[in-house]
């Protein structure tokens, strides 16, 4: 039992840290959070955070399609002048920055006004990688609630001036898996910041005209 004691108390410890970090996150972010295109502030670009069109069932991906639908909400009420998608190319036959494209396209958002990235392999690296790589210092990040939180927190940490738009929530069996996941990234999120961790990649700054 003597040697048990130790993981006892680091498992405690870590459970602990994570509530905390959760907390931090959500309240420090609360204020940079809209759910109203009335409300939000305008930005010239807003940061459309990727994730895939299809679950692994087939189904569209709910969480995939609220986002398009927030993109395009915010970008016909004027308060978003382009879009910047930033999604997970690291595969060869999974491009998600791409297929966000299409879809915007189709929803009417003109081609030259979608950006893509790449290489946004986390929503630390599109975070990053939007004001290191696009030259932003200020944009408007699109995603659901739980997932901006994260995003705002990471922004303002690199001295970006962010707000977050709130595409609508899925609410079923997927909902409650993705949610106990981002608990688990808002504490990694936290550590990330701790230790200075880096994009994977960064390469060639791209002027968004």
């Amino acid at each position: 039992m003597k040697k048990l004691k130790p993981y006892l108390i680091f498992t405690a410890l870590l459970f602990i840290y994570s509530i905390l970090a959760n907390v931090l996150i959500i309240k420090t972010s609360k204020k940079y959070l809209y759910s109203s295109t009335e409300e939000i502030p305008k930005n010239k670009i807003g940061l459309l955070l990727g994730t895939g069109k299809y679950n692994s069932n087939g189904a569209v991906n709910l969480y995939y399609k609220n986002r398009v639908e927030a993109a395009v909400k915010l970008y016909n009420s004027g308060k978003v002048e382009a879009i910047l998608v930033s999604g997970d190319n690291s595969r060869v036959g999974y491009d998600e920055p791409s297929i966000f494209k299409e879809d915007l396209i189709c929803s009417g958002i003109p081609s030259d006004k979608i950006f893509l990235d790449f290489a946004g392999f986390r929503t630390l690296d599109s975070v990053i990688r939007a004001k290191k790589v696009f030259g932003l210092n200020s944009f408007t990040v699109i995603s659901q609630k739980f997932h901006n939180q994260r995003a705002v927190y990471l922004a303002n940490k690199y001295q970006i001036k962010t707000v977050a738009f709130n595409a609508e929530e899925v609410h079923n069996n997927y909902s409650l898996k993705t949610k106990v996941r981002e608990y688990l990234a808002k504490t990694v999120a936290t550590i990330d910041i701790i230790v200075k961790t880096e994009p994977k990649y960064l390469g060639d700054q791209i002027k968004i005209d």
